[in-house]
Formats: C-alpha cells, structure tokens, sequence
C-alpha cells in the first residue's frame, strides 16, 4: 500500500508554528491551481492544509514567507474534530520533504 503525495504550489498563509501536545508543528495552506478551466471558463485553485514537524518546519518558518513556491513530499493523514456540536473529518498532508523553488526575499 503506498500514501504518497506531492504537491507544488504558492504558500497562501502565513506560515504558523504552534506547540501541540508540547510539541512543535508548523502549519501553512498551499495554493494549487487546476490546469483545465470550469464550466465559466475560469481555472480553480485548490487550497491544501498542510502540517510540518522538526526540523522540516523549522526550515520553513525560517527561509519561506506568504507567496514563495514549494514542492512538499508528504503523506495523507485524516483527523476528526469536533465543529458545531458534531464530529467531522479533516484530510490534511503531513510534510515529509519541503524543497523551496523561490528565493527567499530580502525586505
């Protein structure tokens, strides 16, 4: 059985680092747009959760900012939360590799 998946695409969010559990994760939305239009004649664009742990995150929260081009390498996880007074399910990529594919901007 194989969960795979690779993603490439801008960094729509900004880059969040959080303690979970006393752990810390990284958390960012990538922006994938579809290469085929809609039935309007306009392309869609897909936003993908994902979740970075050790030093994986910590290189992202250091050299990528909102706007930079990723390739992420990770693997589907489902988690289930509870929203308004029920449970739903959440599919999101936890990040094995990140390689980033923009250079990083000086302000």
């Amino acid at each position: 059985m194989l969960n795979q998946v690779v993603l490439v695409g801008r960094i729509a969010s900004e880059v969040k680092k959080e303690e979970v559990n006393g752990k810390p994760q990284v958390f960012l939305t990538v922006a994938i747009p579809r290469s085929f239009k809609d039935v309007n004649g306009e392309y869609q664009t897909d936003f993908i959760d994902v979740r970075l742990f050790d030093m994986v995150g910590s290189n992202v929260v250091e050299y990528c900012k909102k706007g930079d081009v990723v390739c992420i390498k990770g693997r589907l996880q489902t988690r289930t939360i509870e929203k308004y007074h029920s449970k739903m399910n959440i599919i999101e990529v936890i990040a094995e590799k990140v390689t980033f594919l923009s250079n990083k901007k000086d302000d």
